[in-house]
């Protein structure tokens, strides 16, 4: 485990790693899941594959419930013990979450190391982080992992425990160390992070006046590809889960609106571990203040519905509000089935299809967004006196200012683009002085007047 300045005692797992391991895949699954995945275990070893673990045998268990023991049942247990022997596995993986007493059972019956689909996501996570920010994020969600999981680490020390009088063994006193040192650890983390997001916010709130478009989707859905696509930005792209971590930002050219900031942001999976959600949450603040929201899907996977279906669970879980958000189906040129990609425009119908790699549907995606980012904007005239500094001041925070010009009688006309939420703050405001005429706004007949939401007692004012 990759846990920076703290320092533990020697645990019987000393490298927690799974680097270059021979590896059982195991999964407990519901059954009624049974038809959601043409294979159970590809995501898993897709993840055993990035973690650079050797796959060497799988086994499957369908019940309702997992075991509260071991998750597996008594008698799969056996098999999966045979099974390891045969192949002469060195570890066992699996797809589901264990509880830490799940995880310390399994290794007592199975005498091997067994690494749960948490922790294999974690090591993947530490071994991608590449910025301070991610290495911070990582380590914490690694020590609030392992610190309920510290005494199946310590099993080597079980059987020397103090007797009456004796008072507690070297295990019970290694592990209360630990613990101490994984708390206070935490609680550095925690302080490094909260100045991290400070820093992060005043970033986010400098762009207040650009337009933001940010790349959200299951892992190695093609975010980053598509970002170098439409960006030529040199942003590192690789066929891998989570090659991505840390949010960048590129400028994009878009035709008939200007430049934007495109983020590219961490992937989704599927049981996603929750200490990790909340590590990184403040890395997808780029999502949660962009304009708009770009879900990226691989139309290739046949477990799309599933993959849309996590990323949306999550994006609610970190509080995003997904209503300005256009579906992307990218890597139509991998179907080999192009029904695959009927079905999914039938179910999203605004869905626009393309591919990172050839470009095919570039074009169309950037008039697509064009229209989206519209649809909430309004271009204005505004013709007012040169010392109006609050309506400038107003213009400034909430509208992009296109263009500005005075005239010999101490007038400044602007052309601006204001989202319609502040239009109507605007237009109250306008006195004799000030005049504002709208392109498809309320002196337009074919401007959509009722779209405009009232103004709240919390929008700004003049």
């Amino acid at each position: 485990m990759r846990t920076g300045a703290i320092v533990l005692g020697d645990p019987k797992r000393e490298e927690l790693q799974v680097k270059e391991k021979k590896a059982v895949l195991a999964g407990v699954i519901d059954p009624a899941r049974r038809d959601d995945f043409q294979d159970p275990l590809a995501e898993l070893s897709g993840l055993a594959s990035t973690a650079n673990v050797v796959e060497c045998g799988r086994m499957i268990q369908y019940r309702d419930l997992p075991d509260m023991t071991t998750c597996m049942g008594p008698g799969k247990v056996q098999e999966l013990k045979q099974l390891c022997e045969a192949t002469e596995a060195e570890i066992i993986v699996f797809d589901n979450n264990l509880t830490p007493a799940q995880g310390r059972n399994l290794e007592k019956e199975l005498d091997m190391v067994i690494v749960d689909r948490s922790e294999l996501i974690l090591d993947i996570f530490a071994s991608n982080a590449q910025t301070y920010e991610a290495k911070l994020q990582v380590e914490l969600a690694q020590l609030l992992y392992f610190r309920p999981r510290l005494k199946r680490l310590w099993t080597h020390l079980e059987r020397i425990e103090g007797g009456v009088g004796a008072g507690r063994g070297p295990g019970e006193k290694q592990l209360e160390t630990d613990r101490r040192l994984i708390d206070k650890r935490i609680a550095e983390l925690k302080k490094k992070l909260k100045e991290v997001e400070k820093r992060r916010a005043l970033t986010v709130g400098h762009r207040r006046n650009e337009t933001t478009v940010s790349l959200v989707g299951y892992t190695n859905a093609g975010k980053s590809t598509l970002m170098r696509a439409v960006t030529g930005a040199d942003v590192f792209v690789a066929d891998q889960l989570f090659a991505t971590l840390d949010t960048r930002t590129r400028r994009w050219s878009l035709p008939n609106w200007g430049d934007v900031l495109l983020s590219d942001t961490v992937g989704f999976v599927r049981n996603l571990p929750h200490h990790l959600v909340a590590s990184f949450r403040s890395t997808l603040e780029e999502a949660r203040m962009a304009d708009l929201l770009l879900h990226v899907v691989d139309a290739s996977n046949p477990e799309a519905k599933q993959q849309i279906e996590t990323v949306d669970k999550v994006l609610e879980k970190i509080d995003v509000d997904c209503s300005n958000m256009l579906l992307v189906l990218n890597k139509v040129d991998r179907c080999e089935d192009r029904s695959l990609v009927d079905v999914l425009r039938a179910q999203h119908e605004n869905a626009v299809v393309v591919s990172a790699h050839t470009g095919e549907g570039i074009e169309r995606l950037r008039q697509r967004i064009t229209e989206k980012l519209g649809g909430g904007y309004v271009d204005a005239t505004i013709e007012t006196g040169a010392g109006n500094g609050k309506l400038f001041s107003f213009l400034a925070e909430h509208s992009e200012v296109t263009e500005r010009t005075y005239d010999d009688e101490n007038r400044v006309q602007i052309q601006c683009r204001i989202p319609k939420r502040f239009l109507l703050t605007l237009e109250r405001k306008s006195d004799e002085q000030t005049t504002v005429t709208v392109i498809g706004g309320p002196s337009d007949p074919e401007f959509p007047y009722e779209d405009v939401e009232e103004m709240t007692p919390s929008e700004p004012t003049l």
